[in-house]
């Protein structure tokens, strides 16, 4: 994909490093990255296009709208991701007019005015803590649906514990730029809460040092940015800051005050870090006054200088929540599904279940069949069409951003069912296209059918058959379970000994390894999914339920049913990439 990241800024914020990194990390899995800011300071490999997002009067917001629109169409860009209120402001509009899915990330609170009560720029948002994320729904009435919780990402790998030198006197390091509110924090630090003669302080950020520091340079180390601040968190006894800095510090096992713009939370230990992660390590509270308690705050820098190390506990729940590799495994599954839901278009997955010759003693009284002039017409279709079938074995293979770049299909079959073998294969081999078959592995006739509904018996292939259609290596096979039951109706016993011992059985006889599990009926429950992920299936399958997107949930994906009754036509339809929007729109309007 080609993604542009929006910013504004005059100096390295949380939210550059945020956009940078995780474009690192988008960057490494093949995606083209753009950026768009009134600076930019962080080193990175993708391509800087200098935008004036800070000039707010109308006519510079038209000037940046219209520039904003050249650079979408210019670069061919898929998704925008604003990073800050006054990018997300025009590239909203801009995203309008160019049709280009827009995602937010909300990295501080907004401020309010009738305007932006009125109106938030979200899109698809992400708030990186709780606190932002209340905010926007109970002050400027942002759905809850439309705003969810994703932390800042951080690489993990560049972190390890670490255990300051023995020096004189203990080392304090406060990180943060030296203008607005913290400015503020540091000053009242230095004046109020910090015994200048008694320990070693480092204050590490700021472009310039404002006048009002001067006082404090005979006593303070004033290292302006650095490219080694973490060399200076490892020497350090106490690191006092807020947001990236407190995560960072937390991840060396630094001892960590964190302080921000909306309160103190104080030293980070197991009884403070709910209430830290919620307020991004203090620099989001809420609407109301808050006078900073610096006489606590000086206890608390007293008590964390003699500290060794932050808890083990809390230096888990950190990685577990700022984990990169998580959080850009989420935003790519974003982008893609909201580049599906702007352009109407995914992978069709088409659901066949028989393949018959006579329509006088195969149909059967379901209907759950085509003919084989039938079948051969929807492979023609699909060959004329520029459709390539594919597996979720190969799905696996295909990074995301790929996905979209040939017209894939994937054809599946339920059950089973020996005219499977007889009648399909041969058109597959002669199509040289792949499918997918969901085996009930414990049934040699369609007993399920039979006995509930009074069906006719219709064989299941045998291991012969089986074995020479895995050869083909144009059919991957799926599990169906043992013997075909609606699963919500079973309880957690039942279901787990249909889910797991099927996927057994199947992968023993066959020597192979199953990618994907079919829920019987499109039945299921959230005990179903639970039993599908556990057993280490890497996709399931249902029927009329689950998202017009592939990726939304993996455990969910919706099929399209091919019957006797489809014309060509209507065929056609269904494998265009967009029935499933028209089904859902559908489905809704008939809900009402």
């Amino acid at each position: 994909m080609n993604i542009l990241m929006a910013l504004s800024q005059l100096e390295v914020t949380g939210a550059e490093v945020y956009a940078v990194e995780i474009g690192e990390k988008l960057i490494d899995r093949g995606h083209n990255l753009y950026f768009v800011s009134d600076t930019l300071t962080k080193k990175n490999r993708g391509e800087y296009i200098p935008l004036a997002f800070n000039k707010r009067n109308i006519f510079q917001r038209v000037d940046q709208v219209i520039k904003l629109i050249k650079i979408i169409k210019k670069n061919k860009i898929d998704v925008v991701h604003a990073h800050s209120r006054a990018s997300a402001w025009s590239t909203e509009i801009a995203c309008k007019f160019t049709k280009t899915p827009f995602i937010t990330t909300v990295h501080g609170m907004q401020h309010v005015s009738k305007h932006r009560k009125r109106k938030q720029p979200i899109g698809c948002g992400y708030a990186v803590c709780e606190n932002i994320q209340k905010d926007l729904i109970e002050t400027f009435d942002v759905v809850p649906s439309t705003i969810k919780v994703l932390r800042n990402g951080i690489d993990l790998t560049k972190f390890k514990i670490s255990v300051p030198p023995k020096n004189s006197k203990k080392v304090i390091s406060i990180i943060g730029r030296l203008s607005g509110p913290k400015a503020d924090i540091t000053y009242n630090l230095l004046s109020n809460s910090i015994d200048l003669d008694k320990y070693i302080v480092n204050i590490i950020g700021g472009k310039e040092i404002p006048e009002r520091f001067n006082k404090f340079k005979d006593k303070v180390n004033f290292t302006g940015y650095i490219d080694n601040v973490y060399e200076y968190m490892a020497n350090s006894d106490l690191i006092i800051g807020a947001g990236r800095v407190a995560m960072e510090s937390l991840l060396m096992g630094r001892p960590t005050l964190a302080i921000g713009e909306a309160k103190e939370i104080g030293i980070i230990d197991v009884d403070t870090v709910s209430k830290a992660l919620a307020s991004n390590f203090g620099d989001v509270g809420d609407r109301t006054p808050h006078d900073f308690d610096w006489n606590f705050i000086k206890s608390e820098i007293e008590n964390g200088v003699k500290l060794n190390q932050t808890p083990t506990e809390v230096i888990d729940l950190i990685t577990e929540n700022f984990n990169i590799d998580k959080i850009v495994d989420i935003l790519e599954k974003t982008y893609q599904r909201e580049w599906v839901r702007v352009n109407k278009y995914d992978i069709p997955v088409i659901m066949y279940h028989r393949v018959i010759k006579d329509l006088d003693t195969e149909s059967g009284k379901h209907g759950t069949y085509v003919t084989i002039d039938q079948f051969r017409d929807h492979m023609e279709i699909l060959k004329n069409g520029g459709y390539i079938p594919i597996t979720f074995g190969d799905l696996a293979n295909i990074p995301i951003h790929k996905r979209f770049e040939k017209k894939y299909v994937m054809l599946t079959f339920d059950d089973g069912y020996i005219d499977n073998y007889t009648y399909a294969l041969p058109i597959l081999k002669e199509f040289g296209f792949k499918a997918i078959i969901y085996l009930v592995s414990n049934r040699t006739y369609n007993k399920w059918d039979v006995d509930l509904t009074d069906e006719k018996t219709f064989k299941m292939m045998d291991l012969s058959m089986l074995e020479e259609m895995r050869d083909t290596g144009l059919i991957e096979f799926g599990g169906h379970t043992l013997s075909h039951p609606r699963l919500s109706e079973l309880n957690d016993a039942q279901m787990k000994e249909e889910i797991f011992k099927d996927k057994e059985i199947t992968e023993n006889k066959l020597n192979i390894k199953l990618n994907s599990f079919a829920y019987p009926y499109g039945d299921l429950d959230d005990r179903a999914k639970k039993l599908v992920i556990e057993i280490g299936y890497p996709y399931a399958v249902s029927t009329d339920s689950g998202s017009y997107c592939l990726s939304d949930d993996l455990f969910q994906i919706r099929r399209i049913g091919i019957f006797p009754t489809i014309t060509n036509f209507g065929y056609k339809r269904k494998i265009h990439g967009n029935y499933n929007f028209i089904k859902i729109n559908r489905e809704k309007k008939n809900k009402k």
